[in-house]
């Protein structure tokens, strides 16, 4: 090319440049989302949203607010996936599923839930602004309006949704004694009002639906008023109980035992009815009247569970055997606070409870050589109570694993089942009817009638007995509950204060 001809060239180069940039920008792809926009909200200025810009806007946005989302890794998954574009809007804005969605989650006091844990008021201003042709007035208001919207609805529906499903909270993090493995979200869980064809259909489904939380459900709508309550404080009770039923576990037997701690009840169901009932005593508990002095509060003002030594934990385990005329190995807590000191009270305290002393593995023939009244007396030594009459665990205890190493027992103390409040043991639970509950575990046999024969003896020695098949054995704390025999809604006092605890959590959530 000639020195002549090059600003010729140059000047053409230039003349072109703006229909290069023209060119180049009609190519850019534009949103599907923003075309969808258009005609729903008649606002032409979501047309002329760019598909590339909305994603790096919608990715920056994502980083902006990770702090403030519930589940921030799986929500970065889910929209890295879609190359972050608005899932929600693009699948559920045209069929009304988003106004669905809002006011399914802005009735959530029907299930005495705030709607604020799930951002209602958020959600329902961010939809009114996708619609506005007044907040939205420029290009950039719209790229705005879309991202609010769409994560706005991400934490809304899908906390709701965990909510439903799980609970609001984990109850093996703020309970001390809570062992039961119980369901939470994971990802799988997570990724399904994403990938719902219908998310109303989808928010149907998941609503509890067992006839106990009807019931519970009912008589919050009601305003009922439990006896010895007032209208506010049957409110939060049903609340907190509401919340226990959302908590599940993996599996549900055709067959379990299930003690309710506040209400001093054991039943037997089989097939979804109880088929034996009886109550029990528990673990002594806090007292009731005076449950805020028992709290201690973080740095957020909730309630801690501050659980006694001697409660009965919550948990779930397998029933895996009997031992017919137990021997009692004596905790070393009850050994230090109790069977020393009443020893050094009383020389034949040891030998009148048929209880014998270790000493390394060793036992001690000539107790009476012991000096009791020793401040470590309890902890050097071990105690076990050989089967008898005055045998602490009965005739026989009921056997399965836990770390809190609890059991079901017998007990010679029977008068303890006529008390109103039975919170009297040291963390296990006494039945009141031993044989029957054995009965109902092992069914007629063989196994049975040695269990039978073994329990009338009076020559008692120890005999471990395993069941045929493993039974359930859930121990559960409920202040409101259907009555399976009844039918009727009952009500008992928060023994623990675990109410107390549970209330301010779901309501910090």
């Amino acid at each position: 090319m000639s020195k002549k001809t090059l600003p010729k060239f140059l000047s053409s180069l230039l003349m072109l440049l703006p229909l290069l940039i023209l060119f180049e920008a009609c190519n850019k792809p534009k949103s599907k989302t923003g075309a969808e926009l258009t005609r729903i909200t008649g606002n032409k200025l979501y047309k002329d949203l760019d598909a590339e810009v909305l994603s790096n806007k919608f990715k920056a946005a994502l980083s902006k607010r990770r702090k403030s989302m519930s589940n921030p890794k799986f929500t970065q998954e889910i929209y890295k996936q879609a190359d972050y574009q608005p899932v929600l809007i693009d699948k559920f804005l045209p069929d009304s599923g988003l106004m669905n969605a809002f006011k399914k989650i802005n009735s959530a006091k029907e299930h005495g839930l705030s709607a604020e844990n799930f951002q209602a008021a958020k959600f329902n201003a961010a939809l009114e602004k996708i619609y506005s042709k007044t907040e939205v007035n420029t290009v950039d208001k719209a790229y705005e309006a879309v991202i609010d919207l769409e994560l706005i609805a991400s934490s809304a529906i899908t906390d709701y949704a965990a909510a439903m499903q799980y609970g609001i909270v984990s109850p093996r993090k703020i309970f001390a004694q809570f062992y039961t493995k119980v369901l939470r979200p994971d990802s799988l869980s997570f990724k399904k009002p994403y990938q719902t064809s219908n998310i109303t259909t989808f928010l149907d489904s998941i609503q509890p639906s067992s006839e106990a939380y009807k019931m519970l459900q009912t008589a919050l709508n009601q305003n009922i008023t439990a006896p010895g309550h007032t209208a506010a404080e049957t409110r939060r009770i049903i609340e907190v109980n509401m919340e226990r039923l959302r908590w599940h576990t993996a599996e549900q037997e055709d067959k379990y035992v299930w003690v309710n701690i506040p209400a001093f009840e054991l039943q037997v169901i089989e097939k979804q009815k109880p088929v034996l009932s009886m109550k029990v005593c528990v673990g002594e508990g806090r007292n009731t009247g005076q449950v805020t002095s028992l709290m201690e509060y973080d740095e957020n003002d909730l309630k801690k569970d501050r659980a006694f030594n001697r409660e009965t934990p919550q948990l779930k385990s397998m029933i895996h055997s009997v031992q017919v005329n137990p021997v009692w190995n004596i905790p070393e807590s009850i050994a230090s606070n109790e069977i020393a000191r009443y020893a050094a009270q009383d020389r034949y305290y040891l030998s009148n409870k048929n209880i014998d002393v270790f000493y390394k593995g060793k036992k001690v023939e000539d107790t009476e050589t012991i000096d009791w009244s020793a401040p470590d007396a309890g902890k050097i030594y071990t105690f076990k109570q050989q089967p008898g009459a005055d045998n602490s665990l009965g005739k026989i205890k009921f056997l399965f694993n836990n770390q809190s190493s609890v059991y079901l027992h017998d007990t010679p103390a029977k008068a303890a089942f006529n008390l109103a409040v039975r919170a009297v043991s040291h963390g296990c639970v006494r039945v009141e009817k031993p044989l029957e509950l054995a009965r109902a575990l092992f069914g007629p046999g063989d196994k049975f009638n040695k269990i039978n024969e073994g329990m009338q003896s009076k020559d008692p020695k120890a005999e471990d007995i395993a069941l045929p098949k493993k039974v359930a054995v859930y121990l559960s704390y409920f202040t409101c509950w259907k009555d399976s025999t009844s039918g009727k809604l009952m009500f008992a006092n928060d023994i623990y204060g675990q109410d107390a605890v549970l209330y301010t959590h779901l309501n910090k959530a």
